[in-house]
């Protein structure tokens, strides 16, 4: 039985076990993408006054527009004015969360080269202030999304010279997120409240 922080009870009448490798049959979310699922997610998030969770806008200076009609414009030519941090963030049990979504075709591992040093750079310094943060990797080969906490990653990184972070380390040590059961795509505050719970023991 999973445990809910702050006497939260669960969202959904969820099944499945945060640190399984079954993922429920997905439904709802075929056809998507990632970010959509993500963002269907926080709208489901948002409309139950649950967790209120944005994509962060990326900023670009727009150069040139073109105007095919008197009421459209195209941009033809644009540049990013700085480099981009994490794709979301948000308030959830009135904490900060901050975290970045990555896909990978890889069967057997997750590469760090799809994670820049900025980005993590990021992530560091918004654990340091007491905020979750973490990392949503979906392997499409095994259709599975796993939360790895921004601790587990940082310390995967310091204790390892490998390139990439292997599949078998995260089905072990990272919070597989429930899948598909309508009407939420990516149930991943369900892994988030088991890494919170986890969190919290360990700290006792």
């Amino acid at each position: 039985m999973i445990k809910y922080p702050a006497g939260q009870g669960p969202r959904l009448h969820l099944k499945t076990n945060p640190r399984s490798t079954k993922q429920a049959t997905q439904y709802g979310s075929r056809g998507m993408t990632f970010e959509e699922m993500i963002n269907q997610s926080n709208a489901y998030y948002l409309n139950r006054q649950l967790a209120v969770i944005h994509k962060k806008p990326t900023p670009i200076q727009i150069v040139k527009v073109d105007y095919p009609k008197r009421s459209a414009a195209k941009i033809t030519e644009a540049y990013f004015r700085q480099a981009s941090t994490t794709d979301y963030n948000g308030v959830y049990l009135g904490r900060y969360i901050d975290f970045e979504t990555k896909e990978t075709r890889n069967k057997t591992s997750f590469p760090l080269s799809n994670l820049h040093d900025h980005q993590i750079e990021h992530m560091k310094q918004c654990h340091q202030q007491g905020g979750l943060v973490f990392l949503l990797i979906y392997f499409k080969a095994h259709d599975t999304i796993y939360l790895i906490p921004y601790p587990l990653l940082e310390g995967f990184i310091q204790k390892n010279k490998k390139q990439s972070i292997p599949y078998a380390f995260i089905q072990k040590n990272a919070y597989a997120c429930p899948q598909g059961q309508f009407p939420i795509s990516v149930d991943y505050l369900s892994a988030l409240d088991a890494y919170i719970e986890q969190a919290d023991q360990n700290e006792v």
